[in-house]
């Protein structure tokens, strides 16, 4: 149990810094991150502004998640708020196919940058849900 609980929160921990390093990277340069990013040229014209707000979510997201690794009580709260931007941006990007704005084929380009972390995310919750379960003491039936 130990061997897991620390893989997990390692993994968390390079999960954090890569969310983090995304939101830099948007903060930083945003026309190289716009140009690199696969599909994110053909979602609408080049707007600074707009990929420096969502890069402070990013690094907000990604101080999140590593906050929660240092703070086993806080975890399931930063985590569960995560996933639900995350999640929010994926669904987002299901109802622009829904609705005519993009190709069913913009879901397989853009899933490991836009619903891949909202899965980790959530499977980073359920992690510490299932944690935070065990280490309760449970009073006998008996």
């Amino acid at each position: 149990m130990m061997r897991a609980s620390s893989s997990c929160l390692a993994f968390a921990t390079f999960y954090g810094l890569v969310l983090a390093a995304n939101g830099v990277f948007m903060l930083a340069a945003p026309m190289a991150w716009y140009e690199t990013v696969p599909g994110v040229p053909t979602t609408g014209p080049f707007n600074q502004h707009f990929l420096r707000d969502i890069g402070l979510i990013f690094l907000l997201l990604g101080g999140a998640v590593l906050v929660g690794v240092l703070r086993p009580a806080m975890r399931i709260v930063l985590w569960g708020a995560v996933t639900l931007w995350l999640t929010g941006h994926a669904f987002f990007h299901v109802w622009e196919v829904l609705a005519g704005i993009c190709a069913p084929s913009a879901l397989a380009r853009d899933f490991p940058a836009v619903s891949l972390p909202a899965i980790i995310a959530a499977a980073l919750v359920v992690w510490a849900e299932c944690g935070l379960a065990s280490a309760k003491k449970r009073p006998s039936l008996t």
